[in-house]
């Protein structure tokens, strides 16, 4: 039983895979921060591209 125990305590081959869900997890957490951080500025930004798209002649400069 002493030898289980010890190989158990010794294998370390799950780690590494919990360590990269935490980073995932991580990660994921910071690109939702942003995108509700961010929200407001990008819809602007949508709407003005899909301003210029809807209406392409009122996006050009006008000849004054």
């Amino acid at each position: 039983m002493k030898k289980i125990f010890a190989r158990f305590a010794k294998d370390e081959s799950g780690a590494t895979a919990i360590e990269y869900g935490l980073i995932a997890a991580l990660m994921a957490v910071v690109v939702i921060a942003a995108i509700t951080i961010l929200s407001p500025a990008l819809e602007g930004t949508f709407e003005g591209i899909a301003t210029t798209l809807n209406d392409p002649a009122a996006a050009l400069p006008s000849g004054d």
